[in-house]
């Protein structure tokens, strides 16, 4: 009944907006084209191995101040609540997946990201800035044993 009355509706209104022919049809494709080049011009790289964010002073005091002290008291929170549930999750077997969303995901988040940074992971930042100023420091003892100078 309310099938027949809808279809009865739409063959009486008119569509109003509406463009039959090529100049619709490419209006749409230009639309659906637009809309998916903006999903993957948003999307950040799936083969992304580290985290490469640079937040500004204001993010990382934000951060300290706020963010992580937060994630400290959802991280004891949760492992409070995992401890009272784990009766009933081991009965249905389900240890793992209460301890990854109860303790493990927010102690990632609290612990596990650079200050200011939204996303959970390892920079590799100071690795890299180590082994830099490490060939420096060797490009210049290799130039001092090379070219000494006379005092």
């Amino acid at each position: 009944m309310l099938h027949a009355s809808l279809k009865e509706m739409s063959q009486q209104s008119p569509r109003v907006g509406t463009r039959r022919g090529p100049a619709g049809r490419t209006r749409h494709a230009a639309l659906a084209l637009g809309m998916l080049a903006s999903v993957f011009a948003t999307t950040p790289g799936w083969g992304q191995t580290s985290v490469d964010e640079r937040p500004n002073a204001f993010a990382m005091t934000g951060d300290l101040l706020v963010a992580r002290p937060i994630g400290l008291v959802m991280t004891a929170v949760g492992g409070a609540a995992f401890l009272v549930s784990l009766p009933l999750t081991a009965l249905a077997g389900s240890v793992a997946e209460s301890a990854e969303t109860l303790v493990l995901g927010p102690a990632e988040t609290t612990f596990m990201r650079c200050l200011g940074c939204i996303q959970p992971g390892y920079s590799f930042k100071d690795v890299e800035r180590r082994q830099t100023r490490r060939a420096e420091r060797a490009a210049e003892a290799a130039t001092e044993q090379d070219d000494p100078q006379p005092r």
